[in-house]
């Protein structure tokens, strides 16, 4: 199969099954650059210049359903009021153009959008910081349509541990295991991306619905702590999640660990927070990246890790979490939100089926949610909304 010919099929595919990518921080980057104002960056137009995503750019590569992520830096004392405001961010962004944007609660949304030819949009809230140690807020964020909660994000919280941070509990709290269970008894996926890897083994231990990772890639294949690490992946055929592969190149390409790490030193030392992407930021990036060339990820770097993953999980617990306008540089044919084409192209190139590039691009983000759904519509038979507090279990 030539390249031009795989890439045809790809396209064709995902004209039936498109993406549904699982993690996508557009609204944090509206809100960084323009503080939500959607006339400075209309996404009905190119924003090639500003922003990874735009409405055609998602047309170009095949996107069908995306979980726009809600988060919030975790240093913020107001997290929560911050959170409620890049929910806001979203459903102004459904407002706004609705012929291409179709607000999504659950798997029966996201297929009802495909069928309209709209894409899927639903949310998920990055850290469980947003949350406020409260079950209430919990569960205020879902009646708002938030679909799943990252426990975690690069920090730890009082009741989880962060891959990224020093251990703290140990993994999961008693209130931490009380999180997922709630999150369970209403609907809203477990995101174990970003956490500690013993926090990924005690929410496996605690929940009762399939988990997910919506940006998370392979341990075994790039040795960073945001990756997943294989006896976790082989868990996930018994719990029934799903393990969404990203592209951010310090995840995905061993090169790119070292590089990162020196980058992030020298964004700090110019003021900078290591994950500002601002355009002053950017600069700072840019000037570096001519000092110290950046090692460059491709399509075929990710590839490396959905073949791994695929070995070790399945691929019925395969997806595709992107990460794009969360990070500051993308792999080389993956650079914004256009190029999805181009890693199934690759895959097809490597004998994936066209029934197994179905399930990593739509089919197991639908049946996870799914699944999600019909547990807690029987949790919610015989369990009634907990009340608990992070002091009443964790003193």
């Amino acid at each position: 199969m030539t390249a031009v010919t795989a890439l045809e099929e790809a396209r064709a595919l995902l004209r039936e099954f498109p993406v549904a990518d699982g993690h996508n921080d557009l609204p944090w980057a509206l809100r960084e650059q323009v503080r939500y104002d959607l006339d400075a960056r209309d996404v009905a137009v190119s924003q090639t210049a500003h922003l990874h995503t735009d409405l055609p750019r998602l047309r170009a590569g095949g996107v069908g359903a995306q979980f726009w992520s809600v988060y919030v830096r975790s240093d913020r004392p107001d997290a929560v009021p911050a959170t409620l405001e890049q929910i806001d961010c979203v459903r102004q962004l459904i407002d706004r153009y609705p012929r291409e944007l179709r607000a999504a609660l659950s798997a029966a949304d996201m297929e009802a959008a495909r069928a309209e030819g709209r894409i899927a949009s639903l949310m998920g809230a990055e850290g469980g910081h947003s949350i406020a140690d409260s079950l209430g807020t919990l569960r205020g964020l879902y009646a708002l349509g938030v679909r799943y909660l990252t426990l975690t994000h690069n920090d730890n919280v009082a009741w989880a541990d962060s891959a990224t941070d020093e251990p703290r509990v140990g993994g999961l709290s008693a209130f931490g295991r009380e999180v997922v269970r709630e999150m369970n008894r209403l609907g809203m996926l477990v995101d174990l991306s970003h956490v500690a890897a013993t926090t990924m083994r005690d929410a496996l231990d605690a929940t009762d619905a399939p988990v997910i990772f919506s940006h998370s890639s392979s341990r075994a294949v790039c040795d960073h702590p945001r990756n997943i690490p294989d006896d976790v992946l082989e868990r996930l055929p018994a719990n029934g999640g799903v393990a969404m592969v990203t592209f951010v190149p310090k995840f995905v390409l061993q090169a790119a660990v070292d590089w990162t790490a020196a980058a992030d030193e020298n964004m700090r030392a110019h003021g900078f927070h290591h994950l500002d992407t601002t355009p002053g930021a950017m600069e700072v990036h840019r000037e570096f990246e001519e000092r110290n060339p950046r090692p460059v990820a491709t399509a075929a770097t990710v590839a490396d890790h959905l073949d791994h993953m695929r070995e070790v999980a399945g691929v019925d617990h395969l997806g595709i979490g992107g990460d794009y306008d969360g990070t500051a540089f993308t792999p080389h044919g993956l650079d914004d939100v256009s190029g999805y084409p181009n890693l199934i192209a690759e895959l097809l190139g490597r004998g994936w089926s066209k029934t197994d590039l179905a399930k990593l691009t739509w089919r197991n983000a639908v049946r996870v949610l799914s699944a999600a759904e019909d547990v807690a519509r029987d949790l919610q038979a015989t369990r009634a909304p907990s009340n608990a507090t992070i002091e009443s279990l964790d003193g």
